[in-house]
C-alpha cells in the first residue's frame, strides 16, 4: 500500500519568503543560473517555493498544492526517484498514470489528508484535468531549472495533454432548475441553530452565484463589507478575480434580501459597513465568525443541487434531475452569463462582469441563435414528417 503521508505545500509567511536563511533575496523573475538562487534543499521545499513565488490566485494555489502533492507522492511511491532523477519517459509515465490510477490510489469518499483512509484520486482524470495536472508539474520543473535547482528540465520535452474544447457553453442550468433549487433550499428543515444558519447561508450562496456569475473563490474570499451601496440605490459586490484583478458586480434586490436574511440568521445586523472585514461566507458551526473553505462552499452548493434533483425526480422531471446531479457552483456562473446573453445584454457588459480577458470567451455563452434556429426548423415542418 502506498504511503500517502501529508505534505505541507502551503506558501510560507510573507516575511519568510523575502529572504532565505543565507540572507539572499528571492526574486519573482528567475533566470537560468550557474549557481542556485533558491534556498530549497529538497523537492518538497522547492515545490513550496514554487507555490509561494507564483503570482497565483488563492484557487490556483489550492489546485497547485493538490496536483503537486499527487506528483511528489507518485515520485516517491511509484517512480522511486527525486526530481533530479526524472527523465522524459518518467513524466510521460506519470501522464498515463493520471489516466487510470491504481485502485490503491483511489477513494470515492473525500477524506481529509490527515485521515489514513485518504487517497489522492476519486477516479481516472479527464483529459482536461490531466492537462491541468501536467501544467502544474511542468511549471514546477521549469521553476526548478530556472532557479538552478535542476541542471536540465525534462518537462520541456513533454507534450501537453490534448483536451477537446467546445466553442459553446453547455454546462448551465435553466431558470426553472435554479428556481427549484432555491425553493428546495428555502424549504429545508432547520431544527437546530446550526441548521438554521446553514439554510440561510446556503440560500445566500445559491442566490449570489446565480445573480453575480462570480467564481467560487471570488465569493468565498470576500468580506461582508464587500457588499455595499454608494447611496444612489445601486448595490455592489467587490471581488478579487484572476490575476488579483478587482471587479465590482451588480447586486439585485433578491440577492440583497438573501444577504440580509443570512446575516440575521447569524445574529448580525441586517446591513454591514464598508469596513466590515468579517468573512462573507461563514461556518454555520463555529462559535466565532470563521470563513469556510472553497471546497466546503462547493460541497454546500452540490448538496443544494442534490436535494433539488430529488425534488425534480419526485415531480417526474428526470431531465432536470439528471442535470442538477451533475451541476456545481461554476454552473451558476455559466447560467448567469447565458441567461443575460440570451436576454440581449451587450457582450462587452458581460465581459466586464465576468472578468474575461477576451470577448470571444463571453460570446460562447450566447445560445439564443441556436434556439431560434431550432424553433425555425421545427416550425417549418408544421407538424408533418419529412420521412
Amino acid at each position: 500500500m502506498p504511503n500517502f503521508t501529508p505534505i505541507d505545500l502551503g506558501p510560507s509567511a510573507p516575511e519568510a519568503i523575502t529572504t532565505g536563511p543565507s540572507g539572499r533575496a528571492h526574486v519573482k523573475m528567475y533566470r537560468l543560473a550557474e549557481d542556485a538562487i533558491t534556498e530549497a534543499t529538497t523537492d518538497i521545499e522547492l515545490a513550496r517555493e514554487f507555490i509561494a513565488h507564483g503570482e497565483l490566485s488563492a484557487k490556483s494555489i489550492q489546485n497547485s498544492q493538490k496536483e503537486l502533492y499527487r506528483f511528489l507522492t507518485w515520485c516517491r511511491e511509484e517512480a522511486k526517484k527525486t526530481l533530479a532523477q526524472l527523465n522524459v519517459a518518467d513524466l510521460n509515465n506519470y501522464k498515463e498514470f493520471l489516466k487510470d490510477p491504481p485502485p490503491a490510489w483511489v477513494s470515492k469518499t473525500k477524506w481529509p489528508r490527515s485521515d489514513p483512509r485518504y487517497r489522492p484520486f476519486t477516479g481516472p482524470l479527464s483529459d482536461a484535468s490531466r492537462r491541468q495536472a501536467m501544467i502544474a508539474v511542468k511549471g514546477l520543473m521549469g521553476f526548478a531549472e530556472q532557479t538552478g535547482y535542476l541542471r536540465r528540465n525534462p518537462g520541456a520535452l513533454v507534450r501537453n495533454v490534448k483536451a477537446a474544447s467546445s466553442s459553446r457553453i453547455t454546462r448551465y442550468l435553466t431558470q426553472g432548475a435554479i428556481a427549484l433549487a432555491l425553493e428546495t433550499v428555502s424549504g429545508r428543515p432547520a431544527e437546530t441553530r446550526a441548521a438554521f444558519r446553514r439554510r440561510a447561508r446556503d440560500r445566500f450562496l445559491l442566490v449570489a452565484f446565480a445573480h453575480t456569475g462570480a467564481r467560487l473563490n471570488e465569493i468565498v474570499s470576500a468580506a461582508m463589507g464587500s457588499i455595499y451601496t454608494e447611496g444612489n440605490g445601486r448595490w455592489w459586490l467587490d471581488v478579487l478575480g484572476k490575476g488579483n484583478k478587482p471587479r465590482r458586480l451588480p447586486v439585485p434586490p433578491e440577492m440583497l434580501e438573501a444577504f440580509q436574511s443570512y446575516r440575521v440568521a447569524f445574529e448580525l445586523l441586517p446591513q454591514s459597513s464598508r469596513t466590515d472585514r468579517t468573512p462573507l461566507v461563514l461556518s454555520s458551526r463555529a462559535r466565532a465568525p470563521a470563513r469556510i473553505t472553497d471546497e466546503a462552499a462547493a460541497e454546500a452548493i452540490k448538496a443544494v443541487f442534490a436535494d433539488a434533483a430529488r425534488a425534480a425526480d419526485a415531480k417526474g422531471d428526470q431531465d432536470t434531475a439528471a442535470t442538477l446531479r451533475q451541476a456545481s457552483a461554476h454552473w451558476l456562473r455559466h447560467s448567469m452569463l447565458t441567461n443575460h446573453a440570451n436576454n440581449g445584454v451587450q457582450l462587452k457588459t458581460l465581459q466586464d462582469t465576468a472578468g474575461h480577458e477576451n470577448i470571444s470567451t463571453t460570446a460562447a455563452y450566447l445560445h439564443k441563435t441556436d434556439n431560434e434556429r431550432h424553433d425555425e426548423i421545427i416550425r417549418s415542418m408544421n407538424g408533418k414528417s419529412l420521412l
